[in-house]
């Protein structure tokens, strides 16, 4: 872990990554791709000590309140969160100005700030995006060795939905091969509609691989299954969308299941609603 100076915080898209690089050891992770030009090593988690600060600037500055999100690039609560306070403090900063707040995390980390997300939604919006996507805890150790097992990340969204924030999850990538199975699908959009998610955000049946986190994939596959990144160059080359032979029919289920149970299922839709900031009410009392 390394501590550097931020000159600037938010981005385009009105998000922010108070740290960069990530311990969660995902083999799967796109942030690992060479286009993101990490100058340090991945696990040597890059610290911006002064978000807090920049980001009371931008929000004392900006005349429209907005949805500001966190960790499209590395995860908010990262193991050093707990002693840092980093994303805490912003999600305060954000609360007290009266801002939005979206953060997407795989850590339950994030119940240890609850108290702000319901603060923040009483008074405008806050939303948790949390990934799921492999089933099978036993799985999930394997391929998200140092983060929370997706039952307890389902746990997290039963916590969020009790106190009425709404929830979206990523369920992405699916690993062809791997978690590309009917019953891993119908197990992950179970654990959504009982926890009440208002959307599930998923591409299609498959993953990306770009030049960098290629690389850390395959000697992952390697490692835990000798033999498999043979099939993965022999299907699929140097392509950047690796997507599963059997994604027609899985991605029909979960179309359908998203369908019945009134749950957002197109990304735009899912994007479009965790960056809409609520309206405030004009309309005008009699009495006033």
């Amino acid at each position: 872990m390394h501590s550097v100076k931020a000159k600037s915080l938010l981005t385009r898209w009105n998000g922010m990554n108070v740290y960069r690089g990530c311990l969660h050891g995902c083999i799967y992770c796109d942030s690992r791709s060479a286009c993101y030009q990490f100058t340090h090593p991945f696990e040597d988690i890059e610290v911006k000590e002064n978000a807090p600060e920049l980001l009371e600037s931008i929000l004392r500055s900006k005349r429209k309140r907005i949805m500001i999100g966190s960790g499209s690039m590395a995860d908010p609560y990262q193991p050093c969160e707990k002693d840092l306070l980093l994303t805490r403090r912003c999600l305060e900063l954000l609360g007290r100005y009266g801002y939005g707040a979206t953060v997407i995390t795989k850590s339950d980390l994030v119940l240890r700030d609850l108290d702000l997300f319901e603060s923040i939604n009483r008074k405008a919006k806050s939303v948790l995006q949390m990934t799921l996507t492999v089933a099978d805890d036993r799985l999930s150790r394997l391929l998200e060795p140092n983060v929370c097992t997706t039952s307890r990340r389902y746990e997290v969204l039963k916590e969020f939905q009790l106190r009425g924030i709404p929830t979206v999850v990523w369920m992405t990538p699916i690993l062809p091969y791997l978690t590309d199975t009917e019953e891993n699908i119908r197990a992950i959009l179970e654990y959504c509609v009982d926890a009440g998610v208002k959307g599930i955000v998923c591409f299609n049946i498959g993953m990306t691989l770009r030049d960098g986190n290629r690389e850390y994939y395959y000697r992952a596959l390697d490692r835990l299954f000798p033999g498999l990144s043979g099939w993965y160059r022999e299907q699929y080359g140097a392509a950047y969308e690796v997507v599963s032979e059997r994604n027609s029919e899985l991605m029909r289920l979960f179309h359908e299941t998203c369908e019945r149970h009134g749950i957002l299922h197109d990304p735009e839709a899912c994007f479009r609603y965790t960056s809409e900031f609520p309206e405030e009410d004009r309309q005008i009392s009699l009495f006033e």
